[in-house]
């Protein structure tokens, strides 16, 4: 199997594992803030881990380290975007309106990689908002959780495509994790301190809650973590993109069968969600054409 074949395999297992993420964070009964705070440093635990076992380098530049602080507080931004969206609306909502990241790369991912905006990867963005004021027109009673979804697909846009920048330009992808967790962590420490967003003890949580962290930070973040920054190598970040609206699909039907969320819904956010996963695969047959 070829690397570029290989690299498309791993984009789809762990955007299945991704699928759960939402999931999970609707399991977790934390608030959002403090469940990114205790998820960061158990994924950065995990890459450490990773780090050791196969004796890899764990330090980098001085000068790359900043950068991937940097973008670690971009990641924890978007994380509580994510999850406050979930707490605010449900997991089918959430997903449905984070497919608009797409839209978001195909105009920040030129300005990075220097190539030429795709028309139809405009076309397809618009789809997206398309099916996207479908949703909200029917669902507008979730509007807070909508905007918060579409605040977590921009920055998810973002740290994306500046991961494949770095990657592209030969930056070591375990560095970028770890550090990127670790700058996350911090962020999220001095706002904590800071705001003190939740009453109460700040890591005192249940064994149900710490279980379902431990396997959300581990399982559903570090691994998929590392190999998504491997495969930036061969893939570019608007195709990890677009590729990231069947994280859609595949909560939508876990929810359906957890949660039993399609009591809450109605007929129209089907439509605009099947809409919104149509452009996963006419976006691979315009990239098939053109190898």
């Amino acid at each position: 199997m070829s690397e570029s074949r290989r690299n498309f395999f791993l984009l789809h297992l762990i955007v299945f594992i991704w699928g759960w993420t939402a999931i999970l964070g609707k399991i977790i009964t934390l608030p959002a803030e403090k469940l990114v705070w205790l998820r960061l440093p158990i994924a950065m635990a995990g890459i450490f881990a990773y780090l050791l076992i196969r004796k890899k380098p764990i330090l980098a530049s001085p000068k790359n380290v900043v950068k991937y602080l940097a973008v670690g507080l971009i990641v924890a931004l978007h994380w509580i975007c994510f999850y406050s969206a979930i707490k605010e609306s449900n997991v089918s909502i959430t997903l449905a309106c984070f497919s608009i990241g797409s839209l978001f790369t195909a105009f920040i991912e030129p300005l990075f990689l220097k190539r030429k905006i795709r028309l139809y990867e405009i076309v397809f963005g618009l789809m997206v908002v398309a099916a996207l004021l479908m949703i909200f027109h029917v669902e507008s009673h979730y509007k807070w959780g909508i905007f918060l979804a579409v605040m977590a697909a921009f920055t998810s846009s973002i740290f994306g495509v500046l991961n494949g920048f770095m990657v592209q330009r030969g930056h070591n992808g375990t560095h970028i994790s770890l550090y990127e967790m670790l700058g996350g962590f911090l962020g999220m420490s001095i706002f904590v301190l800071i705001v003190k967003p939740w009453d109460g003890a700040w890591i005192e949580m249940s064994g149900h809650d710490l279980f379902y962290l431990i396997v959300l930070g581990i399982a559903a973040t570090a691994v998929p973590f590392l190999i998504s920054l491997h495969i930036l190598k061969t893939i570019s970040p608007y195709t990890v993109s677009l590729t990231l609206n069947l994280e859609t699909l595949y909560g939508i039907i876990f929810a359906y069968f957890i949660f039993h969320e399609n009591k809450e819904l109605t007929g129209t956010f089907y439509i605009g969600a099947a809409i919104i996963l149509s452009t996963v695969f006419l976006n691979a047959y315009m990239k098939m054409r053109k190898t």
